[in-house]
C-alpha cells in the first residue's frame, strides 16, 4: 500500500528561494496537475528497518514544511511511500511509482544493493533519483547513472575521514587490523577500500570477516578477535548488527580499541548507555553547532519525541534540496534539474559550507565529521554519548580531498 503524507502542518519555508517564488504563483496550465509527486523508498523492514523509520519521518516533516510555505511554484507535494524491502522489490515499486503513480523523483533508499536497481529504473525512464543512505563507491564508479545523485557520502569519504583521525591517534602505520564486514555490496565495497586505504598508509589486516547479515550471535568471532589480538578492531557492519556488536563486544570486556568505517547514530543510542565506544565518521550529527542544525534538531524532537539522527538529515535534505531545485528551475522535468545540479548548484546543509554535487560522479562534496564515544561518567543522557571533531575537510581544504578521485571511482557518465 502506498501511503501519502499529510500536510499543511507547519508554517517553515523551504529556504529564501522558496519565499520568492510565493511571492507569485504562476497559474496552473490546462491539464496541469496541482500537486508534485515524490516517490519514497526505503527500507522500513529487516536490518535497515530502523534506520529507515527515521529517514521517513523526516520525509514527512519535510514535505510538511514545504506545503506549509506554499509548495514548490503554487504547487502542493504529494509524498507516496514504499518499504524497499530488497533489490528485487525496489525495482519493481520504483517502476510502479514512475510508470503508475508519475511522481516526478523518487528520494531514498539505505541498501547499496536496492539503490543499483532503483537507478537502472530511473535511468532508463529518465527520472531523478537521490540516493539518501546508500554508501558503495561503486554507485558512483563503474555504477553511475545520469540521473542518480547521492547525498548521501561514499565510502571513499567515510573511510578517510576516520582514517585521519586514527592516524592521529598512531592507529594505522604498521598497525593489524580485524575487520567484521556486512555480506553484501555495501560491505564488500567498503572492506575494498578499507584495505586500500592501508595499503596506502602502511597498515595491514591481521584478518578480516564476511558476516551474514542476519547473523545475530557474533560471539564465534569475538573469540577470534580475543585470540588474533589485533591493534584494532574494525567494525564494516551496517543496520542493527553494529548495536550487536557494540553490545555484545562489551559484554565481553574486550579491550582492543574499535572504529568503524560506516556509522549511523541511531545504532549507537541503540546499544544503550556505555556500550557505545570507538572512533567512527559521520554524515551529520545532531550537536553540530549552526543554527540550522539547531532548528531541524528542535523540530524533528518536538514533531516525534527524540533528536534526528544522520539517516533523518539526508533524506529531510534530499526533499528540501529537490525542491529548492524545481523552483529555481521553474520546472520539475528531470532533465532540466541534473543540469541544474551538475552546473554546480550550492545547497545549505546545516554544515558550516553549503555543498554541491560534484559533476563527475553526481557526489554531493559537503563536510563531515567523526564522533568518539565518552567515558561513561561523562554521559548526561541517552543520546549526546560523543565527541564531534572539527569539520572534516578544514575549512582551508578543498571539499573534494576526502572523495575518490577520478582514477579510483572510475565513472564514465552516459
Amino acid at each position: 500500500m502506498i501511503e501519502t503524507t499529510d500536510t499543511g502542518r507547519r508554517n517553515l519555508l523551504v529556504g529564501a528561494t522558496a519565499g520568492a517564488a510565493i511571492l507569485g504563483f504562476p497559474a496552473l496550465s490546462r491539464g496541469q496537475s496541482d500537486v508534485i509527486r515524490f516517490g519514497h523508498l526505503t527500507p522500513r523492514t529487516g536490518f535497515l528497518g530502523p534506520l529507515g523509520e527515521y529517514a521517513v519521518q523526516a520525509a514527512d516533516m519535510a514535505v510538511a514544511e514545504i506545503n506549509a510555505a506554499g509548495g514548490i511554484n503554487g504547487r502542493k507535494v504529494e509524498l507516496l511511500k514504499e518499504d524497499s524491502v530488497n533489490p528485487q522489490t525496489a525495482s519493481t515499486k520504483a517502476e510502479r511509482m514512475i510508470e503508475r503513480d508519475k511522481v516526478s523523483c523518487i528520494i531514498g533508499e539505505i541498501s547499496s544493493a536496492s539503490a543499483l536497481t532503483i537507478s537502472q529504473v530511473a535511468e532508463r525512464t529518465r527520472t531523478l533519483f537521490i540516493n539518501t543512505g546508500a554508501n558503495s563507491d561503486e554507485l558512483r564508479g563503474k555504477s553511475c547513472k545520469k540521473f542518480m545523485f547521492h547525498i548521501e557520502s561514499q565510502n571513499s569519504m567515510y573511510v578517510k575521514t576516520c582514517g585521519r583521525s586514527l592516524m592521529a591517534q598512531g592507529l594505522v602505520k604498521g598497525k593489524k587490523w580485524f575487520s567484521l564486514t556486512a555480506d553484501y555490496a555495501f560491505g564488500h565495497d567498503l572492506l575494498r577500500v578499507s584495505k586500500r586505504f592501508m595499503s596506502a598508509n602502511g597498515g595491514d589486516f591481521a584478518a578480516d570477516k564476511l558476516v551474514p547479515t542476519d547473523a545475530t550471535d557474533l560471539s564465534p568471532l569475538l573469540l577470534e578477535i580475543r585470540s588474533a589480538k589485533p591493534d584494532l578492531v574494525i567494525c564494516n557492519l551496517a543496520g542493527n548488527q553494529i548495536t550487536s556488536f557494540l553490545k555484545q563486544y562489551t559484554e565481553f570486556g574486550l579491550s582492543f580499541p574499535v572504529a568503524g568505517f560506516g556509522f549511523d547514530t541511531a545504532l549507537a543510542w541503540a546499544a544503550g548507555r556505555g556500550n557505545f565506544l570507538g572512533t567512527w565518521p559521520v554524515v551529520w550529527h545532531h550537536l553540530i553547532d549552526t543554527p540550522t542544525t539547531k532548528k531541524f534538531v528542535a523540530d524533528f524532537t518536538k514533531r516525534y519525541g527524540r533528536p534526528p539522527e544522520n539517516q533523518a538529515w539526508g533524506d529531510y535534505n534530499a526533499i528540501k534540496l529537490t525542491a529548492q531545485a524545481m523552483i529555481e528551475t521553474k520546472s520539475t522535468d528531470s532533465i532540466k534539474i541534473v543540469e541544474h545540479f551538475e552546473k554546480g548548484a550550492k545547497f545549505g546543509l546545516m554544515k558550516t559550507r553549503e555543498g554541491y554535487f560534484r559533476k563527475a560522479d553526481h557526489q554531493m562534496m559537503h563536510e563531515m565529521y567523526t564522533v568518539q564515544a565518552l567515558p561513561v561518567s561523562e554521559i548526561k543522557n541517552n543520546y549526546d554519548i560523543f565527541r564531534s571533531s572539527a569539520p572534516v575537510p578544514a575549512a582551508n581544504e578543498s571539499l573534494e580531498v576526502i572523495a575518490s578521485t577520478v582514477e579510483e571511482n572510475e565513472c564514465k557518465m552516459s
